[in-house]
C-alpha cells in the first residue's frame, strides 16, 4: 500500500496565487488590446466584447445554479476571460444573436460540458469560435476596417451594428488572408512591402481582423504584465516565437521572393 498510485484531476500542484487573483491579472492584460480594438472600431467594438462577457457570465450561472445545481463560481473571474477571450476572436460587426449563440457554446459545452474549469479539455473561448465560423462562415469573415485606413480592398461598405448604431468602416481582409491572395496571384514580397505600407500598421492595429488580433503591440505589453506579475513565465512565448523566426528565416532564405 505504501506504493499505491493515486490518480486525481488537476490541479496537482498548489501555490499561493488564487484562481481569482490569476484571472483578474488575465483581464488586466486583455486591457490594452480592448483600448486598440475600441480606438480602431469604435463602440461596435465594446459592445460585441461586452455582450459576449455579459453572455458568458450569465449562462455559466444558469447552468451551475439550476443544470448542475452546485456551487456559483462567476466569481472566480474565469467566465468573464473566457468572454473576452471570445470577443477577441470576433468581427466587430458581428451581429449580437451570434455572439450569443457564441457564449451559449464555449461555456455549455466547451466548459461546463466538461466539469467546468480545470477540467476542459479545450479553451472554451475557441470552441465556441470554431463553432460560430463553421456555422456561420460569412458573417465571421466579413472583417472591417474604419473608413481613412487602406483597408486593401477598397470596398466601402455600411456596417450595421444594431437598429440604432452602425459603423463607418470599409472592407478588407486580414493580413494572412491578403498575404495568401496576393501570392497565390502571382505577388511577390516587394510588392507586398509597397502595399502594406508599414509594419508599423500592423504592430499597431490599423488594419482588418479580429478584435484581438489587430494590436500586436498592445498585446505584447499585456504578455509583459503577465510576465512581471510571474502568472506566466518566458519559456513557452520565447519558444514559440522564436521557432516561428527560424522557420520563417529558412523559408525567406529558400525563397525570398514568396516569403517575408
Amino acid at each position: 500500500m505504501e506504493k499505491k498510485l493515486i490518480v486525481s484531476p488537476s490541479p496537482h500542484i498548489h501555490g499561493a496565487m488564487t484562481t481569482r487573483r490569476l484571472m483578474k491579472d488575465v483581464v488586466i492584460a486583455l486591457i490594452p488590446a480592448l483600448i486598440v480594438a475600441t480606438i480602431v472600431y469604435g463602440t461596435s467594438a465594446l459592445i460585441v466584447t461586452g455582450v459576449s462577457v455579459a453572455a458568458c457570465v450569465a449562462f455559466e450561472y444558469l447552468i451551475q445554479r439550476f443544470m448542475l445545481k452546485g456551487p456559483v463560481t462567476i466569481g472566480d473571474y474565469s467566465a468573464v476571460v473566457t468572454g473576452l477571450l471570445l470577443g477577441f476572436n470576433l468581427p466587430s460587426s458581428l451581429p449580437i444573436w451570434i455572439v450569443l449563440i457564441g457564449a451559449l457554446v464555449a461555456v455549455g459545452v466547451g466548459k461546463m460540458s466538461f466539469g467546468g474549469l480545470g477540467r476542459n479539455p479545450f479553451n472554451p473561448a475557441l470552441v465556441g469560435r470554431v463553432f460560430l465560423l463553421i456555422s456561420f462562415p460569412a458573417q465571421m469573415t466579413s472583417y472591417v476596417t474604419p473608413s481613412g485606413v487602406d483597408s486593401l480592398s477598397g470596398a466601402s461598405i455600411p456596417v450595421e451594428i444594431s437598429a440604432e448604431m452602425s459603423v463607418d468602416a470599409v472592407s478588407g481582409p486580414t493580413l494572412l488572408g491578403y498575404v495568401k491572395e496576393a501570392l497565390a496571384g502571382g505577388q511577390t514580397t516587394a510588392d507586398l512591402t509597397d502595399r502594406l505600407n508599414s509594419y508599423g500598421d500592423m504592430l499597431l492595429g490599423f488594419r482588418s481582423g479580429s478584435l484581438g488580433e489587430i494590436a500586436a503591440l498592445a498585446l505584447l505589453l499585456g504578455g509583459i504584465y503577465l510576465l512581471c506579475r510571474r502568472v506566466i513565465t518566458w519559456h513557452i512565448p520565447v519558444a514559440v516565437l522564436g521557432s516561428m523566426a527560424v522557420f520563417s528565416g529558412i523559408l525567406w532564405v529558400a525563397d525570398p521572393l514568396h516569403y517575408m
